[in-house]
């Protein structure tokens, strides 16, 4: 039983971001109920996949939801999902989507069924243009700041960071509006974009300002750390590490550990900088890393690890994917956040949980996700309130299908 027990949250969703929210919220407790096509959604096959086909990525932001599979073209179909959203309960009533369809999977048009109604739609931009991580990145520039310096071209990320970014807001902006129905009883429409849950953390961050204000623009710095210290050294053993210098205690343990503090006080001298200014180690930073670049270079990672551990620096080895899940106890199920599940049709392997840990109540499991279709009949059942003729009805009418009935992908 989780924080969030006895609230009820439909899902119409594809991709990252809302498949995200609602993957939080029911590791948090919610019921949520997800529809798809009857074929699956149109992120059913995306990549990565396990070697027998099937969609790592979908199961992976699917757990613990309920499925339900369901003709979307069909008047019938959208009444049922209509109904399944809209229906009564005092923590039902709640819905998450990005794929809003004027006059009918909106919120005026549902909120005619259900006045206290509380949608969050996710949308691509403001302009009503679909929009992914991987062109919000470009049109704000992010890119171009990205990759080594003496890169030309732009460096796209392959981690999905708005997309994340957004989800969890479509998290937060569900929870704000029903606590305020929780206080006033009504429900309300809630409208937010990828393009501005990004533009608005660039803002936050300084990046707006900064390009508005200084005649000089930011430019590609490797894999330094923008504004303090922080680089890539390659090692002894050839395996490479990224230490940190942001903080002063983090600049002065990595200047004691390496043994530096006389070459650097000869370098601030010739400078007339004062290293303890994080500004002025960025300044610097070139002339920084080549001082501390023979110290790594001399050394293998075993032979600094548990000392620069013990002093509690600010550091990390550079690692592959296969690599990290080989070597990185927070991978695995020494973690507390994962469990290691065997799920059918794609393997054995650690799967993590909710990321949050709640006093008041134990971290719970996760769970597979469901094969599509899996929780058809319950939902028409005890949400939607259809009878047993009625949803054999809907069956036999191809309408709604359960998991041996649902039609495959298309490849």
């Amino acid at each position: 039983m989780g924080v969030l027990s006895g609230m009820r949250v439909v899902e119409g969703s594809a991709f990252v971001a809302v498949p995200l929210a609602g993957l939080s919220l029911a590791q948090m407790g919610a019921e949520v109920i997800r529809f798809d096509r009857l074929e699956g959604g149109l992120d059913a096959g995306r990549w990565p996949l396990a070697p027998s086909g099937k969609s790592l990525f979908w199961a992976g932001l699917n757990k613990g939801k309920k499925s339900v599979a369901v003709d979307m073209k069909s008047a019938t179909g959208r009444e049922l999902i209509t109904r399944i959203v809209t229906a009564p309960g005092e923590d039902a009533g709640l819905f998450i989507t990005n794929l809003r369809v004027r006059g009918w999977m909106d919120h005026p048009t549902l909120s005619q069924y259900r006045p206290d109604l509380i949608s969050v739609t996710l949308a691509g931009d403001r302009h009503e243009r679909p929009a992914v991580d991987y062109t919000v990145n470009p049109a704000l520039g992010i890119p171009d700041i990205t990759g080594p310096e003496d890169h030309d071209s732009p460096v796209a990320a392959a981690l999905p960071a708005w997309d994340l970014l957004a989800g969890q807001t479509v998290v937060s902006a569900l929870l704000a509006a029903e606590r305020h129905r929780l206080r006033t009883g009504h429900g309300q429409g809630v409208d937010l974009t990828l393009k501005d849950v990004a533009a608005a953390a660039v803002g936050h961050l300084g990046m707006i300002g900064d390009a508005v204000l200084n005649d000089t623009p930011r430019s590609k710095a490797g894999n330094a750390l923008y504004g303090a210290f922080g680089d890539a050294f390659e090692c002894a053993c050839g395996r490479q590490v990224m230490v940190i210098g942001l903080t002063d205690r983090q600049w002065r343990g990595l200047v004691k550990a390496t043994d530096s503090q006389i070459a650097l006080q000869a370098l601030a001298a010739r400078h007339g900088a004062d290293l303890s200014d994080e500004g002025e180690r960025w300044r610097l930073r070139a002339e920084i890393a080549d001082i501390l670049a023979p110290w790594f270079a001399a050394r293998r990672v075993e032979d600094f690890a548990d000392a620069f551990d013990a002093a509690g620096m600010t550091w990390s080895v550079f690692r592959s994917m296969k690599e990290a899940v080989e070597e990185d106890p927070d991978l695995s199920p020494d973690n507390p956040l994962f469990t290691t599940l065997d799920q059918p049709g794609l393997g054995r392997f650690p799967v993590p949980g909710s990321p949050i840990s709640f006093s008041s109540h134990a971290r719970t499991a996760p769970e597979p996700a469901p094969p599509l279709g899996l929780h058809t009949e319950e939902v028409l059942s005890e949400v939607a309130g259809l009878d047993s003729m009625e949803i054999a009805r809907l069956f036999d009418s191809g309408t709604v299908t359960g998991p041996r009935m649902a039609i495959k992908p298309a490849a």
